[in-house]
């Protein structure tokens, strides 16, 4: 990728989309403007990561995101001024709070605010250790919790039995946290009278809850972690968090193991159907993907498994019924029904993982067989239930979960995408991987027409989601696909687009528009091309999630234009070029920076879980604030579907 790519669009492309009405004007000094679009790299110091990210996201964000403490107490809104971190290279504006923050010297070494450093081009960044333990932990969207956890350490001193204080060792124990109605397990127990003995009556009682589940020697309060979990159907992430202060310690993520018996849900169940054997198989490759994860992240934060007293996990309700045993067939047959919205108390042995012995295990709850708890966790994430605005959060994947609020009222609902975001279904789709291209801009002031961002900086291998909607937008705006979706005559592109027409060819009977030639003179078919049949295959996707939250708006007695955020959610949506997003008319048409890229904000809200009970709540009592209404029983929808299917004009 060059450097004028990694910049960030040209000013062509800023002043295209303003006048589309994409692009909100400048709100003040330090605000600059972008289309949403674009990657760039950033790398973080001392930890050394290297995380990718669209253009115009706040260092703060990124960080966050990727696991990266940076200390803070006002959600990132500038006001607290404690996300100082240092730019070591790469340029990024003065913002006017910056120069009320640091000195001269200090703004000429690079310091900035992080929630107001926006990444328009590839930064080094230095992030300073916290100097102090935050009383509040900064999640998801614009989210602050109180620092909550269920997880409770006591460290007490007791005095020895006598003859005339024969009181029993869990009594003494008892008496001296009489704050707690602490219930004691069958583990406690019979660890109890060895442990007082061998620390001389000087223990920690670990409590879950009000559960008393540990006592260990000496004082261990500081050392008190949870694993949060976003159970994804292609990729697992974990989440280590230390309980203690509220912050991050690792992130680790993976490609879910269950791939072997499919992309998506639909076919992973009915392979449950069809072979008895499927359903044990799937569960303990779920749980190889949560062991091996979990190791990955103790082993970089340096902590003993029987540290960890508490894991929570988000997922869809088929990932969670697999990972726990529950026969799935219902989920994929009319009506559709779960076995349960919620679930009982579990271990994080129920889970396949050996942590402490008595670790909890919370599990979200769903709110239909299509719109799971990793949605109600993104509703957790992002305040669904406490924001006044008219808000639409969408998780674009294979099975697309869309949630409408207006500020009082919240409805949510399920489209079947269909794996076209993956790169299934597409000729030359790939996984979002080294070699895909994930950025496509097509213009006459760019050498060759075409301008491609490949992941890895490699020669180009396939075509992810988030360029094949690219190339689909871009070829929209250049008028070498129509309306319909269908490439124009060898005539018209000639005459609307004579800088790339030579690009447009045919492989076999099919139309193509070749991205990339290994050689200069490689047939297409040995290329990495768009075909004529991958356009109908991302507009059957676009047009279910379109219908979606178009039925969901007018169920409301909404219009597509009184929508003031929308939410893309999920490891699709955060790379998703909102601008692209806006011109295929797979989100309502707004300006793109009412477009938030929101993140992994299915694992923000399984770490918000634990570290507030508050929000632990919270999470229940979405499953009776938010309706749900199923597509499939709306006899308009098809009608529907089939007029969202053309690209807006």
């Amino acid at each position: 990728m060059d450097d004028e790519q990694r910049s960030g669009p040209p000013d062509f492309e800023v002043d295209s989309l303003r006048r589309e009405g994409l692009i909100d004007p400048p709100d003040g000094p330090g605000t600059t403007p972008h289309d949403g679009s674009g990657r760039v790299e950033l790398s973080f110091s001392p930890s050394g990561r290297e995380v990718r990210v669209p253009t115009g996201v706040s260092v703060f964000d990124a960080a966050s995101w990727n696991g990266i403490a940076i200390d803070s107490t006002c959600g990132g809104h500038g006001t607290c001024k404690k996300c100082k971190v240092q730019v070591l290279s790469g340029d990024v504006p003065v913002h006017r709070l910056d120069a009320r923050s640091f000195t001269g010297e200090q703004l000429e070494a690079g310091w900035r605010l992080a929630c107001l450093a926006h990444a328009s081009a590839a930064l080094k960044v230095e992030v300073p250790p916290l100097t102090t333990r935050p009383k509040a932990a900064t999640l998801g969207v614009g989210r602050q919790v109180i620092l909550r956890p269920a997880i409770q350490k006591r460290y007490v001193e007791l005095t020895e039995p006598t003859l005339s204080d024969q009181r029993t060792d869990l009594q003494r124990v008892t008496d001296a946290i009489d704050d707690l109605e602490l219930t004691p397990d069958l583990h406690v127990l019979r660890r109890l009278p060895g442990v007082l003995r061998q620390s001389d009556y000087k223990l920690t009682a670990v409590v879950v809850d009000e559960a008393l589940i540990d006592v260990e020697p000496g004082d261990t309060t500081q050392r008190r972690f949870a694993v949060a979990f976003d159970l994804g159907t292609t990729t697992v992430v974990a989440t280590l968090i230390d309980t203690a202060t509220g912050t991050p310690a690792a992130v680790a993520s993976m490609l879910n193991k269950q791939q072997p018996f499919g992309g998506d849900v639909i076919t992973r169940i009915s392979a449950t159907m069809l072979d008895p054997q499927a359903l044990p198989r799937l569960r303990d490759l779920a749980r190889e993907t949560l062991v091996e994860l979990t190791g990955n992240v103790l082993d970089e934060a340096g902590v003993a498994p029987e540290e960890v007293y508490e894991v929570a996990l988000a997922g869809n309700a088929t990932m969670t019924a697999l990972v726990l045993g529950i026969d799935p067939e219902p989920l994929g047959v009319a009506p559709f029904v779960m076995s349960s919205a919620t679930l009982p108390s579990l271990l994080a042995s129920d889970l396949g993982l050996e942590l402490h012995p008595r670790a909890r295990a919370v599990v979200f709850p769903a709110l239909g067989a299509y719109v799971g708890g990793d949605i109600v966790s993104g509703m957790l994430a992002t305040g669904m239930d406490r924001d006044k605005r008219v808000r639409l959060f969408i998780d674009v994947g294979t099975n697309c979960e869309i949630v409408l609020s207006d500020g009082d009222t919240i409805v949510s609902t399920a489209a079947p995408a269909g794996p076209a975001f993956e790169g299934g279904a597409i000729r030359c789709g790939m996984r979002a991987a080294d070699g895909a291209i994930e950025v496509v801009r097509i213009d006459q002031d760019i050498e060759g027409g075409v301008s491609l961002g490949v992941i890895g900086d490699v020669e180009p291998q396939g075509l992810c989601g988030s360029g094949l909607v690219d190339v689909v937008s871009e070829l929209v705006r250049a008028g070498l696909l129509d309306g319909s979706g269908r490439f124009v005559s060898d005539e018209r592109a000639k005459e609307t687009a004579p800088f790339v027409a030579d690009r447009l060819t045919a492989v076999g009977q099919e139309r193509v528009f070749v991205l990339h030639r290994p050689e200069p003179g490689s047939p297409p078919e040995e290329s990495v091309y768009l075909s004529q049949r991958d356009v109908r295959e991302l507009q059957f996707a676009k047009g279910a999630i379109a219908t979606g939250w178009t039925l969901l708006l007018e169920q409301l007695g909404l219009a597509a234009a009184d929508v003031q955020q929308v939410l893309l959610a999920g490891s699709f949506g955060s790379y998703l070029s909102p601008a692209a997003a806006v011109r295929i008319g797979l989100v309502p048409k707004i300006p793109v920076l009412r477009i938030v890229s929101a993140g992994n904000v299915a694992g923000e809200g399984a770490k918000m879980s634990l570290l507030s009970i508050r929000e632990r709540a919270g999470a229940l009592a979405l499953l009776e604030e938010v309706a749900y209404v199923e597509l499939s029983d709306r006899t308009d929808f098809n009608d529907r579907f089939v007029d969202l299917l053309a690209f807006p004009g």
